[in-house]
């Protein structure tokens, strides 16, 4: 996966260095593709050595840790944490460490954290997450998801926060309220296409021609919905 600031991804920058292949200029093709010429050149020079294997993201990580708290230390550390199952600031007390120090030693040795332990016996007795590998149906129109979000209309010329709370208080003893906007949303689960629509309110009649046009709307795109969950909402529950 390629870095989440990169402005070119792995393909982006096998075109930049096949058209520098080509004898363009490197500067030239630079500007085309909206990067510095020293980014540039870097993915050149790693293509030019390694092939298109250079041009995926290198991990950030350092090869050596010469700052690192040595390994006595951390395994002290974790002892104390065991033996009397307190937080960070104490054991940096005992172990005359800083707090921050402490929590990192406790983090890259995977120690639950005390919220989630018996105070009694030290195990593990909330359950946490099996994978941190995000959860995704097979193919497009498998799943789509769809929900409401209401937002507070904002007044022409700006709420409270232009002219103050007070601007607020004086708008609630009006006949006329403003009212709030229903943004009707559908996201497919392995695409995430979404698609969305602002009504004026979130009633079940509304919620299925919603579901209907963003039917049409994927159709249009090739996907043909299988599945559709939603929340436990009254617009879905009782329509």
């Amino acid at each position: 996966m390629f870095h989440a600031n990169a402005r070119l991804t792995p393909a982006g920058r096998l075109v930049m260095v096949q058209r520098i292949a080509a004898g363009r200029p490197v500067a030239h093709v630079a500007a085309e593709m909206g990067i510095s010429r020293t980014t540039a050149w870097r993915w050149w020079r790693r293509y030019r050595e390694l092939g298109r294997a250079g041009l995926v993201d290198r991990p950030s990580r350092p090869h050596t840790h010469p700052r690192r708290t040595p390994a006595c230390v951390e395994t002290r550390v974790r002892i104390v944490r065991m033996l009397a199952q307190r937080g960070p600031v104490w054991i940096a007390r005992q172990v005359g460490l800083p707090a921050s120090t402490v929590g990192r030693v406790l983090a890259r040795h995977h120690t639950p954290l005390l919220r989630e332990c018996d105070p009694l016996t030290g195990r593990v007795i909330r359950a946490r997450r099996a994978s941190a590998e995000r959860y995704e149906h097979p193919y497009p129109g498998a799943l789509v998801h769809i929900d409401v979000k209401k937002l507070g209309r904002i007044p022409d010329g700006g709420g409270w926060r232009a002219h103050g709370r007070e601007a607020t208080v004086a708008h609630k003893h009006k006949k006329v309220l403003i009212g709030y906007d229903y943004v009707h949303t559908a996201i497919d689960d392995h695409s995430r296409l979404a698609y969305a629509e602002i009504h004026d309110d979130e009633k079940g009649t509304t919620a299925a021609a919603f579901l209907a046009r963003a039917a049409a709307f994927y159709a249009s795109h090739g996907i043909r919905v299988e599945r559709v969950i939603s929340d436990n909402a009254f617009a879905y529950r009782n329509s």
